[in-house]
């Protein structure tokens, strides 16, 4: 067969899980590299609130904002404001997969992704956060330098509402 023919590799899938709350990291062949407790937005939603990628650059976002979306996106490495490597979701709407960062939340956000409870996991702005061994092991590794694509399902519509909506897309 001729290089012509041969298909491109597939992108590598990443998959979020809402409830629990956990993040399941596939390479381009569809094999599972590695899954891992994840933290996700704090209130409970499918959706992304207009603007919200705006307000979240000056830390002005809502409680009622912070929902982490459910849908599919087509993800791309990249950087935050800090120099922090992140894998954007969704760059407007500011939703990204990222490590928990170094900070006053550290040790409260650590002690959360070790619970069993759904509702420990609810505190990020949006995003989903993942330990940083996780982080820098499966997630930067497999999805670090490439374009890939993100399912976050959903936790307030139903399976076929949720397909639907991506088959639309």
């Amino acid at each position: 067969m001729g290089e012509a023919n041969r298909r491109p590799p597939r992108p590598p899938l990443r998959r979020g899980r809402q409830a629990p709350a956990r993040i399941y990291v596939y390479d381009g062949a569809g094999s599972l590299v590695g899954q891992s407790p994840a933290l996700l937005g704090a209130t409970r939603g499918d959706h992304t609130v207009p603007g919200v990628g705006l307000r979240a650059q000056t830390g002005e976002v809502g409680d009622d904002e912070r929902t982490t979306p459910a849908g599919r996106f087509d993800s791309v490495p990249g950087y935050n404001l800090g120099g922090e490597h992140v894998v954007w979701a969704d760059y407007a709407s500011a939703f990204a997969i990222h490590r928990v960062r170094p900070g006053r939340s550290q040790g409260l956000r650590n002690s959360r992704l070790g619970t069993v409870s759904p509702d420990d996991n609810r505190v990020s702005y949006g995003c989903v956060v993942v330990p940083p061994q996780f982080y820098e092991r499966v997630v930067q590794k497999v999805l670090g330098g490439v374009r890939s694509v993100t399912y976050v399902l959903p936790e307030t519509r139903t399976a076929g509402e949720f397909i639907a909506a991506l088959e639309q897309q």
